[in-house]
């Protein structure tokens, strides 16, 4: 392990996306699907509540294939037109509005050329990413589809700094999602609670500096 190199690890959506919920709010707004009985669906994959597996889980871990996902929400969900939701594609749609912050890219670029190592870690529903902005902006990029891995399971975390060749200790983690930071905190990661571009900018930064002045 490199004791003087530092890394940065990044969340995708909600970090390098604006907030899930603006655009998972467009998507259904387009493809005119019952908002509120959409959430009804989803919660109990998010809440802890389900009993049994959990196809979010396991979709993210890569167990079930996207098109299965997709058939299997498709059903579940409800039309504000009176036809049935169409399943094929709807993970594409559903991302179809998440636009770059390129503010946040920026950052981590800066973050690179400055001497940081830097990863892309996110929990994937399909591969549908903007490649060609993770190609100038990580040295490595772990999907949990491809891995066979998901937040906040510790050993994603430590394979993502393993890739980077660095201790957690040596890392910051930068997530929207608090329970996610918090599984990097308890692994010795610096975390960061993503909200906005400005106040992330200032942690890392602060991170950044501390760990020079340390080294």
């Amino acid at each position: 392990m490199d004791s003087t190199r530092r890394g940065v690890i990044s969340d995708w959506g909600g970090v390098l996306t604006p907030p899930l919920i603006d655009g998972i709010r467009a998507w259904l707004r387009a493809d005119r699907i019952d908002i509120d009985h959409y959430q009804e669906v989803m919660r109990p994959y998010f809440d802890g509540s389900l009993n049994g597996s959990n196809p979010v889980h396991a979709l993210e871990r890569g167990e079930i294939p996207v098109a299965q996902f997709e058939r299997d929400l498709a059903r579940l969900l409800r039309s504000t037109h009176g036809g049935p939701v169409v399943a094929e594609g709807l993970i594409h749609r559903m991302f179809a509005n998440f636009e770059p912050v390129h503010g946040m890219y920026e950052l981590l670029r800066r973050s690179r050329r400055d001497g940081a190592a830097t990863a892309l870690l996110s929990n994937s529903w399909g591969n549908g990413y903007p490649h060609e902005h993770f190609e100038t902006t990580f040295d490595t990029v772990v999907i949990s589809g491809e891995v066979g891995m998901r937040k906040p399971e510790e050993r994603i975390y430590l394979h993502t700094c393993e890739r980077l060749g660095l201790a957690p200790e040596d890392c910051v983690f930068i997530d929207d999602l608090e329970h996610n930071v918090r599984t990097a905190e308890a692994l010795g990661m610096t975390g960061i609670l993503h909200t906005d571009t400005a106040s992330t900018q200032r942690a890392l930064e602060s991170f950044l500096t501390s760990a020079v002045a340390h080294s």
